[in-house]
């Protein structure tokens, strides 16, 4: 693994996040210290954060500990122990391999003792991260309202085929949803995952485009819910809420493949509830909270070998397929992430 040193733009970014969002889990902290059998578990909010309320904290709740469940975007997670990390928010952070690089190599987070989790066994050694378990793989590629335009075959269609013209939503690179997405039409349009000059210069081609940017995975949710937009990128999990809500919503995976990336959860440096982090770990790939968080609205593609992939998580992908699936270079992604991030925000600035 590449040396990865965050940059002061980067840790401005971040910062910039933690004005931004909630400061809720600070206090949780001193809370949970009072206690001694709670843990503060850092989970995506929306979808993430409802089933893992409603399906880990009953089961903590059994045996003894407490959960709180703090709702921020991995972004936001890194910033809050950057800013803190002698003594950190959150005890378990959920994050995918963007964040996890740059959270290892600037020593924020410690790898697990295995021995903890009664569960470990049932996973996939795929699945067997030294800094924490799988405890699902987010399969991207894109969300549409059949009722409003045809299906896309990939990504060249929405800005090639006239039917999707201004009805197309797209969010910056602190998304790693979208610069997934956007290393892909970089392979397509450019010389690799890396040519974002190609990128640019196609959303610059396209100026529609740009009208659709906004800031989040859930905004676009809502802008789809209310019919004004039909194409965004997702993953199977977004559509499977759309669907929860009654909404007409179709997945498709672009022809030239799907971006995906597993998602674990891991121990902060210095979390001082570790009986009650292991417990929240053990119980996240557990076979009955897998089976629960595998039902809609949720439908999270289950790591642990016991539990039976549904019908509709089949439709999407199955446990052969998940090899063929498009998995980023993350190394090369957070060295250029910046740099990326600032271009696409002029370019949407005008």
């Amino acid at each position: 693994m590449k040396d990865f040193e965050i940059s002061r733009r980067r840790f401005g970014y971040l910062m910039a996040g933690v004005a931004a969002s909630t400061m809720l889990p600070f206090p949780l902290r001193a809370a949970s210290a009072a206690t001694g059998g709670s843990a503060v578990a850092a989970t995506f909010p929306g979808n993430w954060e409802d089933a893992y309320r409603n399906v880990l904290t009953p089961v903590l709740k059994k045996q003894g500990f407490d959960l709180t469940i703090a709702p921020a975007m991995a972004q936001d997670q890194l910033a809050k122990i950057m800013a803190s990390p002698g003594n950190p928010p959150y005890d378990t952070l959920l994050m995918s391999p963007g964040q996890m690089t740059i959270a290892i190599q600037n020593d924020l987070i410690q790898k697990i003792d295995p021995s903890r989790l009664k569960n470990w066994s049932l996973l996939d050694p795929s699945f067997q991260g030294e800094y924490g378990p799988t405890v699902t793989v987010e399969v991207n590629g894109i969300a549409y309202n059949p009722d409003l335009v045809p299906r896309p075959k990939g990504y060249r269609d929405l800005f090639e085929n006239p039917a999707y013209k201004g009805l197309v939503s797209w969010t910056g690179f602190a998304s790693n949803t979208a610069v997934m997405a956007y290393t892909e039409i970089a392979k397509i349009y450019g010389t690799g995952p890396a040519d974002m000059a190609a990128v640019f210069k196609l959303f610059k081609e396209h100026p529609e485009q740009l009208k659709g940017v906004v800031d989040s995975t859930n905004h676009q949710m809502t802008l789809f819910q209310q019919g004004e937009i039909a194409v965004f990128m997702c993953s199977t999990s977004n559509v499977a809420r759309l669907k929860s809500l009654g909404l007409n919503a179709e997945f498709v995976h672009p022809e030239t493949g799907s971006p995906a990336a597993p998602v674990n959860i891991h121990l902060t440096k210095g979390s001082k509830n570790l009986d009650a982090a292991y417990a929240y770990m053990d119980a996240a790939i557990s076979q009955s909270a897998q089976q629960q968080l595998e039902q809609p609205p949720t439908e999270m593609f289950p790591t642990n070998k016991n539990v039976a992939l549904t019908p509709a998580i089949s439709a999407y992908v199955t446990r052969e397929q998940l090899k063929t699936l498009v998995y980023p270079d993350w190394t090369e992604i957070n060295k250029n992430r910046d740099d990326w991030i600032r271009q696409f925000d002029t370019l949407v600035a005008g």
